[in-house]
């Protein structure tokens, strides 16, 4: 009997026993006020409506609904194999056992598949962000004129720290401190999962530029220190709270190391790595910055 069958139900039932319990504690949980922080493009304030759980509810169920459905297709696969097995002629003794391939490895293709974000919320739990408003504080503006497009740098203080590099899977423009600090993470990522490695690819980090939508605002990417990334180059859909297999594989690498995670902005931008405000500190304290 193939081994594998049994665990994957087994997990499969732990799930759905854990999604419902889940959904029973949002039904009776207390309407506690809730507030987000605000992060580096976005801000929101304001409490938490009924709706908010009710959408979180239906999701759930939705989930659970997909993974009863696995276990029957598992129940139905190891019923499948059983039958063949008690078929099967008993090999002789000194015969070889013949074993089949179960084929290629599935995971290598799922890494681009789009997935629910979990506890989005707290992905960046230990960090905090190293916002515009601060960063102007710390260094001031990036440059005097900021427009929709990206132009070039023009704060000496930054723009003397600017290098352009291949680093690791991706060609950057950014500050070299963060350079550095990313090149330790692609180091890391790559000796863990080769496969994972080779498919990762980059929007862009360096943009001089405010905020689409809301002058005056300046945009995270405007100060050298973040970087957008997303798996074979298919960009993830902003605001969803879904991002790619990958990049949640991605983020554990990179809180490591001290850069905050887009996933847990309030309007979620899960390609978005910038480096934390601790991290900045850190730099400047050490003459990096």
């Amino acid at each position: 009997m193939d081994n594998r069958i049994i665990p994957a139900i087994l997990g499969v039932m732990v799930l759905i026993f854990v999604g419902i319990g889940v959904l029973i504690y949002l039904e009776f949980r207390p309407d506690d006020e809730i507030r987000y922080e605000s992060d580096g493009d976005v801000e929101f304030s304001g409490t938490a409506i009924d709706s908010g759980a009710r959408i979180e509810i239906e999701l759930l169920r939705s989930q659970i609904e997909a993974l009863s459905g696995q276990v029957e297709q598992l129940e139905d696969r190891l019923r499948a194999v059983a039958n063949s097995q008690s078929r099967a002629t008993v090999p002789q003794s000194g015969d070889a056992p013949v074993f089949q391939q179960d084929g290629p490895n599935d995971i290598i293709d799922a890494y681009a598949q789009v997935v629910l974000i979990a506890n989005r919320r707290n992905v960046n739990k230990g960090l905090q962000i190293a916002s515009p408003t601060y960063l102007v504080g710390v260094f001031g503006k990036p440059r005097g004129d900021l427009n929709s497009t990206c132009q070039p740098m023009t704060n000496e203080r930054l723009k003397s720290k600017l290098r352009t590099e291949q680093v690791g899977p991706v060609r950057v423009r950014m500050l070299e401190p963060a350079i550095e600090s990313l090149r330790n993470v692609f180091q890391k990522i790559e000796a863990t999962d080769p496969d994972l490695y080779a498919r990762i690819n980059t929007a862009g980090a360096l943009c001089v530029r405010h905020v689409r939508g809301a002058p005056g605002r300046i945009s995270t990417h405007a100060f050298g220190l973040s970087l957008d990334l997303n798996i074979d180059g298919k960009l993830d859909r902003l605001g969803d709270g879904r991002t790619q297999l990958g990049l949640t594989i991605l983020a554990d690498f990179f809180k490591n190391e001290g850069w905050y995670w887009g996933a847990g902005f309030s309007r979620e931008d899960s390609m978005h790595f910038e480096v934390s405000r601790g991290l900045v500190e850190k730099w400047i304290a050490e003459g990096k910055l």
